[in-house]
């Protein structure tokens, strides 16, 4: 079936749709990773994002129940050089093209994905639309111009928690509390999570290593999350434009120093702007698994997996309150920070593993000990 994909500048793609007929308008953005591909799709962070893969081989290993990163599909749409309907992996469940019609998101294979790429590089991400139903290049062109896009929209809301939920045996338990017990696990460190998008492997690894989580809803007061006295805070990642999401710079602002905060991604980033700074738009953005960031620390560098298309600004907070502890390596952006004064730190790339690289796991652990 042939879809027409157009940007808001006017270049145009025409590809085949291997999911069926359907429509979709979002922010194009590209994805570098060689491999996971259900994780890609299941980041709530992909929130009003269409997705254009790099790497031209895509579904040869299906889809499988256990690498699920949220209960849902989260990009609009999902672009790919070359789909492989026919699976080859023991863990597979399902094809590819019926995990994405099982949530309505369209998949277009069958065109030139690198200069889709090459093109978004140079001109930076923009606005698109894709169809199979409406093939007017002018009709296309003119309504992904009109879209809104996500610079100052409340991304969050669409995918944050309804009510609080803990985890536990490798799945979500909805309405528990600190009271009740998790894993089996004696005298566990307790952590309040806020759910900006929150990938599972995050609470996976946090009772891993011997951690009780419990969830709670962005829109989550200061006053509600000191009342269950948590060891800890973290914030997690999420879609859009940090300075997009009502209150929640200000309830941040209100924990600092009160409890040991771990920021990433999304997190990141707001806990910048309760820092006093403030945010910016990249060109394009970094999203994949293989993205250099060096530790000023140490001095070592690291292989991280990244999904962000915002950035915190180092120049606008006070170097004598927040440090910088990483960066990029491709582009010299900010990676990493803590506060001199308050037990907070962040960065702004995935140490969770899944499905890697795993040279950041360790930062679950430094938030471990800071809670100690």
């Amino acid at each position: 079936m042939k879809a027409l994909i157009a940007l808001e500048d006017g270049t145009l793609f025409e590809g085949r749709s291997f999911t069926g007929s359907g429509e979709a308008i979002g922010e194009i953005v590209f994805n570098t990773s060689m491999s996971g591909y259900q994780e890609v799709l299941t980041d709530p962070s992909y929130t009003g994002q269409i997705v254009t893969m790099t790497y031209p081989l895509i579904g040869n290993y299906g889809v499988n129940k256990a690498d699920m990163e949220s209960d849902s599909v989260h990009p609009k749409a999902f672009f790919v050089k070359e789909y492989n309907g026919f699976p080859s992996n023991f863990r597979s469940e399902q094809t590819l093209a019926e995990f994405l019609g099982d949530y309505g998101v369209l998949g277009v294979e069958g065109f030139d994905t690198r200069a889709l790429v090459r093109h978004i590089r140079t001109k930076g991400a923009m606005k698109g639309i894709v169809s199979t139903v409406d093939l007017d290049p002018e009709s296309l062109v003119a309504r992904a111009r009109e879209w809104t896009g996500i610079v100052g929209q409340d991304m969050v809301s669409r995918v944050t928690c309804k009510e609080p939920y803990g985890w536990a045996d490798n799945s979500v338990v909805p309405g528990t509390d600190f009271t009740t017990a998790q894993s089996g696990i004696e005298n566990p460190l307790k952590i309040v999570a806020f759910d900006f998008g929150l990938k599972y492997n995050q609470a996976r690894i946090f009772t891993e290593k011997g951690c009780q989580v419990q969830v709670v809803p962005a829109s989550t007061n200061a006053e509600t999350v000191l009342g269950m006295n948590p060891d800890g805070i973290f914030l997690s990642n999420g879609p859009g434009d940090p300075e997009g999401v009502p209150g929640v710079v200000e309830t941040v602002r209100a924990l600092l120093g009160k409890k040991p905060i771990f920021g990433i991604c999304l997190g990141h980033q707001i806990l910048g702007l309760a820092y006093g700074g403030s945010t910016f738009k990249l060109k394009f953005g970094h999203r994949g698994g293989n993205q250099p960031v060096k530790d000023l620390s140490t001095g070592k560098v690291e292989i991280t997996a990244q999904n962000h298309g915002f950035c915190v600004d180092m120049e606008s907070l006070s170097p004598d309150d927040v440090e910088l502890t990483h960066i990029n390596l491709n582009d010299g952006s900010v990676e990493g920070m803590r506060h001199r004064k308050y037990p907070a730190f962040s960065v702004q790339y995935h140490p969770e593993h899944a499905p890697g690289p795993h040279d950041a796991l360790y930062l679950f652990d430094r938030f471990i000990e800071m809670m100690r």
